[in-house]
């Protein structure tokens, strides 16, 4: 195993307990719906029987089991097993119905040409080989099969210094309207250091993203810049106000 997957591994399997009570709250709050409500508006226009999901990164399951409930064949993977033991436990009476899978997202063991939709969320900022990753995704899903990835330039403080304004901004405004801080309630500090290896940290995305996802064949690249208000809670749109989060939709 690579010593920076090793170093991930170690991190994600000290957070997978912490991370799991993020994304309980998640399932019992208003984002369940929301999430929900966007990701079918994107998908394919077929009963959710006939459509095959990957969820790549899967961490606690939340994409897995918002899924599974309505009805659609999910496959769910995850580097961690740690975190898929969390996602089986959240997925209760669901786990059986949902297909998991210890793999990394970067060397995916599956056919070409499987799945109708790939759905991530918050994984490819924290990959050594983002664009590996993009080409595995591509490969296993159906052509005109969709491609949907969420993430943001989490860490763009570290080596931006207007972003370290805001970034600290942010942090104000959560402590003074008394909300749980969702970046400094975790092992910040050892996650800065992976940060500041990670190839996506420094580079500006989604840009990056739609160049990467054309050259390797994409179809079609659409990109949604800010999606905050479509599917955060009150208490997510203040602590990453200065970090919006992106939706990257390709088809092939």
């Amino acid at each position: 195993m690579p010593e920076q997957l090793k170093e991930l591994e170690k991190y994600w399997s000290g957070r997978a307990e912490g991370y799991s009570a993020v994304n309980q709250e998640e399932l019992a709050g208003e984002q369940h719906q929301k999430w929900l409500h966007y990701l079918q508006n994107r998908f394919p226009d077929k009963a959710p029987e006939q459509v095959s999901v990957l969820d790549i990164g899967t961490g606690p399951g939340f994409f897995a089991i918002i899924l599974a409930e309505a009805g659609y064949h999910v496959t769910a993977v995850d580097y961690t097993a740690a975190m898929l033991k969390q996602a089986r436990r959240n997925a209760g009476v669901l786990s059986d119905s949902i297909t998991w899978k210890i793999m990394d997202a970067q060397n995916l063991d599956f056919e070409d040409n499987t799945f109708d939709v790939i759905v991530s969320r918050n994984l490819t900022w924290n990959l050594d080989e983002p664009e590996k990753a993009y080409a595995q995704w591509l490969r296993v899903l159906k052509p005109g099969g969709t491609l949907l990835n969420f993430d943001a330039n989490w860490y763009g403080y570290l080596f931006d210094e207007e972003k370290r304004l805001l970034y600290e901004t942010d942090r104000a405004n959560v402590a003074s309207l008394n909300l749980e801080d969702q970046y400094t309630c975790t092992d910040i500090t050892a996650m800065e250091a992976l940060a500041k290896n990670m190839p996506l940290s420094r580079i500006s995305r989604p840009d990056w993203d739609r160049a990467v996802l054309t050259k390797l064949g994409a179809s079609s690249v659409y990109i949604e810049e800010d999606i905050g208000d479509q599917v955060y809670s009150f208490m997510e749109r203040i602590n990453y106000a200065a970090t919006p989060l992106f939706c990257v939709q390709a088809f092939k």
